[in-house]
This record gives C-alpha cells, structure tokens and sequence, in this order.
C-alpha cells in the first residue's frame, strides 16, 4: 500500500530533510527539527504524490488517504492529549502547503481548524479566557471562508471595521469577548449569505476542504506566476502539512514571530526578526501591527520604545537563540525561522534556507566559508549568478539633494526610479509599453506578484521587514522600502500624500531600499563598486572556471565597465553601432548614395580616422587582451531614412536630391532584410568596406601598441559565412589591408580571421571553414533564428504561449535550444577541430551572459562566452558554477 501521510513531532519523525521532493521543503524540515529533538508542535505531511494524485484524477483523492489521515490525527492526539472533534478538550490544527522550492505566501493556509461552537466553548473553559477562544474562532471563520468557500474577506473586514467605528473602538485588541460574541454571528451569517448554507460545523468536513483549497491552490494565478518567475515547473506539485496549532495570542506570555539567522538584507551575522505579543503569524507579516524587535541589539539600532524578547521574554529568547544556532549548524546555511511562544513555552514552526539579497548572499557564503561551515566550491555554488544583476547597478548619489517625501523601513536595498502606479495591472501595462514605474500600495499580497515583478521598485504605507512586500521584494532583487506610515495612499483619485505633498499617477518618485527614503523626482545615481566579498567570491569562481568570459562592447564606456567587472577581452565589437553619430552617419549615407566605387571610397575615407580612433580607444583600455571586432553586418538600408519627413530633412542636411535618396531607400528595401544583403554578403559586393575597417583595425592596432608597450592582437570576425569560398574572398581583403599597413609603419603584428557562424550551412560545412578560419565565434541570436525558422523580433506574440504549454522548456532567445541549436553549435566544434585543433570557439549572442547557456558552453567544450559588459560577472559565476557541477545548497 503506498504511504501517503508521514508523522513527525515528539522528537521523531517519520521523514527526513532529504525527502523534499515528497513531503516537500516545510514539510521535509519539521521532520528534521523533529529528530533533531526541537520543540515542533506534532502533525503530519501529506504528500507531494498525492497533489499529482489529485490533478490526475479530476481533484479527487487515494482511497487509502482518509484511513492515513485518520491515524495520524489519532497519533497527534496522543501526542497532544487532546482529541481532533471533541468536545472536551479538542484538537485544533493549521492546514498550510509546502513545496519542494519555497514559494513564501503564494499558496493557502487555514490556522484555527477545527472549531465551532462546542469546541470555542471548550477553549474558553480550558484556557480561562473566553476572549481568546472567541477571538480564534472569528479568524479561523475568516480565513476559511476565504480560502475554501470562495467567500472575499473585505466582507469580514467592512463588518469589523463598522462595528469599531460604531463602539469607538481603534484596534481589533479593544475588542473585549462580548464583542466578538456580538460580531461573529453577522460572520456567520455573512458566509451563509454568500454560500448558501450555513458556516460548517463539523471538523471533518472543515479538514478535508482545507486540504483540497490547499491543493487547489497550488494551480491558482499567483502560484502560477511565481513558478513561472523562479522555473519552478508545475509537475512539483505541493504538499499539505497538518500541525497542532499552538497560540501566540493567549496572553501577554504568549508571542509569536518570524527571524533569520544572519540579517537577510547585508548578510551579517546577526539575529534578526521581529515578533509581535499576544498575537498569531499572520499578524506579523500583514502589517497591521507594528512588530518589536526580537534582541536589545535591533531595539537600539531601530530606536524603537517598545521592550525587545530579549527584554521580555529573557528564558525564552535563550532557548530560541540556542534553537537558531542549532538550525544554522545542522542546515550549514542561513535560516528562515517562524516560532510561537504558549504561556512561556517555545514552538518552533518552520524552518527554511532563508531567501536574501544578493548583497547578503555574498556576505553570508563567504562567511560561512571562513567559518569552516562550508567549503569554497560550496560557497561559489550557494550564488545564484542572475541575482548578481542586484549588485550591478546604480545606486542613489550620495552627494545628490535628496527632497524627501516620506521614509519607511529599508525592506530590500538598491535604489530605483519611475513613474507612480496604484495597481499591479497597470504595473504591468506600462512595463510591456517599456516604461519605468514604482508601484505604490498600502500593503502587497500574493495577487500583486505580477505587478512586483513588472515594477523597478516597490513602496508600501504598512508593513515590516518580513511584510510580503519585503520577502517578495528581496526574493526579486527589487528596492523595496516598507512601513512608510506617513504616506496616505488614496486608491480612488490615484494620490499619495505626505506632508503636505500630494502626487499623482505618473509623478516620478525614487526609492531608496537601502535607507528607507521616498524621494520626490528622479535622483542622480552612481555606478556600483564592487569590492570585499564579490572580489573574495568572483576571484574564487576565476579559480574554479574553465570557460573564460569575453565582453560585447563598442564604446570606451562599455569597455571600462567591462574591465571593471573582470571581463577576459572583447567577444564582440559590432562596428555598425559606431556609424550612428550625427557626423559619421553623414559619411556612411554619403558612401551608400555613391554612384561607383570611386564615390564609396571617398566617403569610406572620411569614415577611416573616425574606425581607427575608436579602435584604438578599445585597444588601449584592453590593454592586450583579445578583442573581436566584427565587419559590417547590418543591410545598407538601416542607415537611410524611412519616412518621407525624414528623407526630405536628410536630403537638405547633406545637399543631396531627395529624389536620389528615395530611390536608393527603395532599391535596398528588403522583404526580410534577415536573411538578405548584409554580413559578408556586403564586403563581397563592396570589397571597399571590408578594406576601409581592416585598414582600421590594424593602423590602430600599432598606435595602442606603440602607446602602451604591450603587443595588440586583434580578432578580425567575418559575419554571415555560408561557405569556405566566400570566406576566403573577404578574408584575402583583409590579409592585404595588414600586410599594407606592415610596409607602410613599419611594424610587425599578430592578427587572426575568423568567422561568425550564424547559419544552419555554416555549422554543417564547418570543418571545410576551418581550413581559413582561425576562430568561430558562435552567433546565436541569428543562429537561432535561422535554426528555429522564427523571427527574434516577431517570436513575443506566440512564443509565450509555447513555453506556458510546455512545448518549448524556455524562449530559446533566453535559454539556448540545446537540442537544436545546441546540437549544431556541438556539431560545428567537433568538425572545425577535426581539421584545426586549435581553432578557437566561442559565442556571443545574448545567451552569452544566460547562466544555463553558459553551462552548455562549459559542456560543448567552448573556449569562451562573451556578453554585455553587465553580465560579465553573472557569466563568470555561471561558468565557475558549471566546472563545479552547478550544485546549490543555498539562494540568494
């Protein structure tokens, strides 16, 4: 008979932290802080197989499953002395989900389970304080009721806040027994207006919906999304943890809370959290009360009034603190920890590898290294490169003026700018139109995943540093500042005051994560520094790497900042980007309109010192390292202008006839310039550009040479090649332009010549290319389009629905096609060294800085990746992490 259920509490288990993809990571994790002897409150996992069960068999469950469950009730029972449906002393459990891959508040939870009416009298008898019970009960009638019967919970809140309104009460604390027994039956009535039927009162029937809206929720909207942001793939499937419910709201003895082992915003190792008296988990993370600081150390730094656990609760933060020390050393990571105290007694909820910024998750590794937890290897594996893209960009200058409008918490750091948006919808609407936006909301929930995602940064009005807010927010790498009570958001006129200031939708705002500050217009940034742990980290994973990593740059800023991130040389110098200034596009059109050769030459001349100049600029800030430069690629018809305003104002600029531009627009025109005269096909036709950028390359290859003592090698890459012969044609071109430029300096060079393999034929016939050819750099953006048959700039409208249906694993303009043109590229490499052993290879497409492209690179045996100069370190990390085996233990 297949097991479906697995007990833990009373220091044992019937599972284990390795069983996560079965129980789940909640659920895997209470089995082991079971056996590792800490105080869980006793329960039990249901399975991930049954969740597969459910889905497979039109939402049904295994026969087996109700006799399982039944016996581990009976086993908590026993465990608690206390019996699940009695009327005496009975049992009440929470009913929440569990994933294999955290996914923090994206799916259900139900607390309080198992009341009604006897039981909300048998609590009050029990505990002796009929508040509490009636408290319970009213939480637990609206949490059901939203989460399994479908019921909107601004139901329960309206009739709540009415009823404070009408006794002049503030807070849901002033509400006395007799008030909730006043209040919960217009809940009770509420629900059976809206279902039909009255609120159930049987505990049986309470646990098996929740258990069903648990699995149900595992495919509702925000789920969906989350696993689509984070690849976390549908066949999962989650489990359900059924756990005795413990209180933290019985009294002023009673707590509960949320912390991390080591502070998840900069990594120092430090308790952190924050824990709310006489209150349950959901309050701590909604925002409706402020919560205190877990130890005296975190009430000074915050300033706040209020006593600290430490201060409060001195023998149980000593047992709990000594619990964190446990988790962390058994985990040999960071954790995220939720925790209840009972009358003085600590339960321990939940324990998990906390998510963190990638400022902390850098700290932390390389900490835990030094502390011997870890190893290097492991502490390079524990970095997720894309979460890199954190640390990669500006931040707010320091010596800015700074108009502040309000300050909050500093929930997630970094620093961002934008337009403000009230709504996740409109978030999003503007994100595809390609704007910038600040979503600003009085609190965030699981539903506004998708307008988080889309938003450059996050600010809410309520909440602490573990809101939603701040956990999604971190999780995404997002600025995000919390908390910032002084603003007063109106959703109906789409304002937000503070101060005396009113902004409206579309008004800039920036947002300091690190600070906490709402700053009013856009504020200068700085570009990043990295140093300390990034330097220790990166210089680690240069140890470990095999692939080196090149940088896709033009312009000397990009090659600064790639040097500046460690990149090994540049893969990719696209010269047609060099054309587009104001005087030089005079030139290049000037060069397009000639009528013979005598006429391109002339404006190719003109073009010469411009090339020349900025190649050496390349060359002197490489000093020595290798660098691509590729031959002019784009159709001539790019460079003339389209519109007939523009023709016309062009025609006046340069003194030409209009009538002439328009009629070369026209003969240029292409039906799919793609796949039409450009690449070689162009220095074939007009063997004159080819030698103009060759004479470039190599004139500024002796001056950066002579200027800087170190010898230049320069990379000249032929795009477009379909065959040897048309290879060899242009590459003669080049081979005369250096042996010309030798004679006339002087001066003796090394220089290679090779190939930009983009298309189908080119990797087929590559062992015939290599006979010339001295490198391939792989092309994989057009190498792709070629492959796959499908148009980068058309592939958004239908592409989307391929992956969502699972007919593509990812967009093969992301993620490199493995099996397609993963295969040629494997194909190309094995047949240019059949004839040239030491043919170089590489790629530089866009998936040159994609981490699971970079591992197929290490596979394929490639020399290098090259990529934007941003991504430089991202690659670097994914190439160590592939030499390493890719495994993590860890997540930023």
């Amino acid at each position: 008979m297949t097991k479906w259920v697995y007990a833990f509490g009373g220091a044992a288990a019937e599972g284990r932290s390795e069983m996560k993809n079965l129980l789940g990571g909640k659920g895997a994790n209470l089995a082991e802080m079971a056996n590792l002897g800490l105080p869980v409150p006793p329960g039990f996992t249901i399975t991930t197989e049954v969740c597969s069960w459910y889905y497979a068999h039109e939402r049904s469950f295994p026969a087996e499953l109700t006799d399982q469950v039944e016996a581990a009730l009976a086993h908590v029972g026993k465990l608690t002395g206390r019996v699940f449906g009695g009327t005496d002393n009975p049992l009440l459990v929470s009913v929440r989900s569990g994933a294999r891959a955290s996914m923090p508040g994206m799916m259900d939870t139900v607390l309080n389970l198992g009341l009604n009416h006897e039981a909300v009298a048998a609590m009050a008898k029990s505990s002796g304080d009929e508040r509490f019970a009636l408290d319970s009960y009213r939480r637990f009638i609206q949490m059901y009721s939203n989460v399994v019967l479908g019921v909107e919970l601004h139901n329960f809140e309206e009739l709540l806040e009415l009823y404070k309104e009408r006794k002049g009460l503030e807070l849901d604390t002033d509400l006395t027994a007799a008030d909730w027994k006043a209040l919960i039956p217009d809940y009770e009535k509420t629900v059976e207006t809206a279902i039909g039927r009255p609120f159930p009162q049987d505990p049986r029937e309470q646990l098996w919906g929740a258990i069903g809206a648990v699995f149900k929720s595992w495919m509702n909207q925000r789920a969906i999304t989350y696993r689509k942001l984070h690849d976390i793939p549908a066949e999962w499937g989650t489990a359900v943890n059924v756990q005795a419910m413990v209180f933290g709201n019985m009294g002023d003895t009673s707590a509960t809370g949320v912390a991390f082992t080591r502070n998840p915003s900069n990594g120092t190792k430090e308790l952190y959290g924050e824990f709310l008296v006489n209150a349950q988990g959901e309050d701590v993370v909604a925002g409706i009360r402020t919560p205190q600081a877990i130890t005296e150390a975190a009430r000074v730094a915050g300033r706040s009034d209020r006593p600290s656990m430490e201060a409060l609760m001195p023998d149980v933060f000593r047992q709990f603190r000594a619990a964190t020390e446990t988790l962390e050393r058994h985990y040999r990571d960071m954790q995220d920890m939720e925790f209840t105290v009972e009358r003085g007694k600590l339960w321990m909820l939940q324990t998990r590898n906390g998510k963190r910024t990638a400022k902390a998750a850098l700290k932390i590794a390389v900490d835990m290294a030094a502390e011997g937890l870890i190893t290097k290897a492991e502490a390079v594996g524990r970095i997720e490169p894309a979460s890199l893209d954190q640390l990669l960009h500006p931040t707010i200058d320091p010596k800015a003026e700074r108009k502040i409008l309000a300050s909050g918490l500093p929930a997630s750091p970094g620093a961002a700018q934008g337009e403000i948006v009230f709504s996740s919808d409109e978030a999003e609407t503007l994100k595809a139109a390609g704007r910038k936006v600040i979503l600003v909301r009085v609190e965030t929930s699981p539903e506004d995943i998708h307008g988080m995602h889309a938003a450059q940064g996050i600010l809410t009005t309520r909440g602490g540093m573990t809101s939603h807010a701040a956990v999604v927010a971190r999780g995404m790498g997002k600025p995000c500042v919390s908390g910032a009570g002084s603003l007063r958001v109106d959703y109906a006129k789409e304002t937000v005051t503070a101060g005396g200031v009113t902004l409206k939708k579309g008004d800039v705002v920036t947002v300091d994560g690190s600070t906490g500050q709402v700053l009013i217009g856009a504020i200068k940034m700085l570009q990043p520094e990295l140093s300390g742990e990034f330097a220790t980290l990166m210089g680690w994973a240069d140890e470990a790497r095999r692939l080196r990593v090149r940088a896709n740059a033009e312009t000397p800023n990009d090659a600064r900042v790639a040097r500046q991130f460690g990149a090994e040389g540049v893969g990719l110098c696209r010269t047609e980007h060099m054309f587009f200034d104001d005087e030089r596009i005079v030139a290049v059109r000037e060069m397009i309109l000639a009528d013979d050769e005598q006429g391109r030459r002339a404006a190719l001349a003109k073009l010469l010192p411009m090339q020349r100049g900025d190649f050496e600029q390349l060359f002197e800030i490489m000093s020595g390292l290798p660098v691509t430069i590729r031959l002019l690629d784009p159709p001539l018809h790019e460079f003339l202008p389209q519109t007939e305003a523009e023709i016309e104002a062009v025609a006046h600029a340069m003194g030409a006839n209009p009538d002439k531009l328009r009629r070369r627009a026209a003969e240029l025109h292409e039906f799919n310039p793609m796949l039409g005269f450009r690449g070689c096909r162009l220095a074939i036709a007009y063997p004159e550009i080819a030698e103009m950028q060759a004479r470039a390359i190599f004139e500024a290859a002796v001056a950066a040479a002579h200027k800087s003592g170190k010898p230049v090698k320069p990379e000249v890459m032929i795009p477009l090649v379909l065959a040897l012969p048309e290879f060899e044609f242009v590459k003669a071109r080049v081979d005369a332009m250096a042996a010309a430029v030798k004679k006339e300096t002087g001066a003796s060079f090394d220089y290679q010549v090779g190939t930009m393999i983009e298309l189908p034929r080119a990797c087929v016939r590559a062992g015939d290319i290599a006979k010339s050819a001295e490198f391939f750099s792989f092309g994989t953006n057009d190498l792709t389009q070629t492959t796959l048959g499908v148009s980068r700039d058309d592939a958004a409208s239908f592409l989307g629905a391929y992956t969502a249906k699972g007919l593509l694993p990812a967009d093969p303009f992301v993620t490199l096609d493995r099996d397609g043109v993963g295969e040629l590229i494997e194909m190309a490499a094995k047949r240019g060294r059949a004839t040239r052993p030491d043919v170089k290879l590489g790629i530089c497409g866009e998936h040159g800085g994609d981490p699971a492209s970079i591992a197929f690179c290490h596979g394929a045996g490639l020399d290098y990746v090259s990529c934007s100069p941003y991504r430089v370190p991202i690659a670097r990390l994914a190439a160590a992490q592939a030499a390493l085996g890719g495994a993590k233990s860890g997540t930023a």
